[in-house]
């Protein structure tokens, strides 16, 4: 057993992360003060204004606030229903291919979307989407179709930015189900054979139940992330067209923040979705424990 005192070297190779956490995670939250303030920059947080609640109240009065919590769920909530869907699906016809090359070369094509960037992936979909000569678009124009304005028309935009995002995840994601598929007893597979079950039914009646507590977790878990819709993707892809049915929470505190310089106000949003979130993932957290006995600490 090694002693705490002897094993001081690997305490001392924690410092920098720890220095790193402490000045941009812990310090930073002493900003949360603002959002209780009328905050002017050349006065500083000690020499703003104290306005208690009313960030707060106009954040719910504010008309824009309403559709940009509507449009974070909405986003949030068919992502993660396609995704879910996806996801599993593509794991249980991966998990029939029998020849090991197919299957990696599959995997690893399917894999490769999801860590190119998403500032990549914005300047290709900009392009390929583009109404004038994309080639989405051009191929549209071929089959006789009216070119589709998909980057700039709110209901397509919100077609496109779920579509786009279960095309650069739904490979990664799987790896989840494959774990759990390949924890099945094989025994099960030979026994309903032996039976006559073909390999839908096998399917049907020993694959999807044994992964059942596999899929409850990453149902129950993502519920944490549900007003998190994609802050990288929304900046890269959206524009004041469709601002509408396209800004969400985080592009939205981004606006209003920065650009604009209401810092009180869209600190007071990020308080609130931040408040939200942490009921959120206490409550997911408790439901994957009642449901598939699962539990971090």
């Amino acid at each position: 057993m090694v002693r705490r005192k002897d094993s001081w070297q690997l305490y001392l190779m924690l410092l920098p992360a720890l220095a790193l956490a402490f000045v941009f995670v812990y310090i930073p939250i002493g900003g949360i003060v603002m959002a209780f303030q009328e905050y002017k920059p050349y006065l500083g947080i000690t020499g703003s204004k104290w306005v208690g609640w009313d960030q707060f109240r106009f954040m719910f009065e504010y008309p824009d606030s309403v559709q940009v919590f509507w449009n974070t769920l909405r986003i949030a909530l068919l992502k993660l229903l396609f995704g879910t869907v996806s996801t599993l699906s593509f794991a249980l016809l991966i998990n029939e291919v029998r020849k090991k090359f197919l299957r990696s070369t599959v995997q690893t094509f399917v894999f490769l979307p999801h860590f190119l960037s998403w500032v990549v992936l914005g300047g290709i979909f900009l392009e390929i989407l583009d109404p004038a000569n994309g080639l989405v678009n051009e191929a549209l124009k071929a089959m006789g179709f009216k070119p589709i304005f998909f980057l700039g028309e709110n209901n397509w935009f919100v077609f496109t930015v779920v579509a786009s995002d279960v095309w650069k995840e739904f490979g990664y994601g799987s790896i989840v189900f494959l774990a759990a598929l390949a924890g099945i007893n094989p025994a099960l597979y030979e026994a309903a054979q032996l039976d006559g079950a073909g390999r839908w039914k096998q399917t049907l009646h020993i694959t999807l139940p044994s992964i059942v507590p596999t899929i409850a977790v990453v149902l129950t878990l993502s519920i944490s992330q549900v007003l998190n819709a994609g802050f990288d993707q929304i900046f890269n892809l959206y524009n004041p067209l469709v601002y509408g049915k396209g800004d969400i929470i985080d592009t939205f505190v981004y606006r209003i923040g920065l650009v604009d310089g209401n810092y009180s106000f869209s600190t007071a949003v990020g308080l609130f979705k931040s408040i939200v979130s942490l009921i959120l993932i206490l409550g997911a957290y408790r439901i994957a424990y009642k449901v598939a006995d699962y539990k971090i600490f």
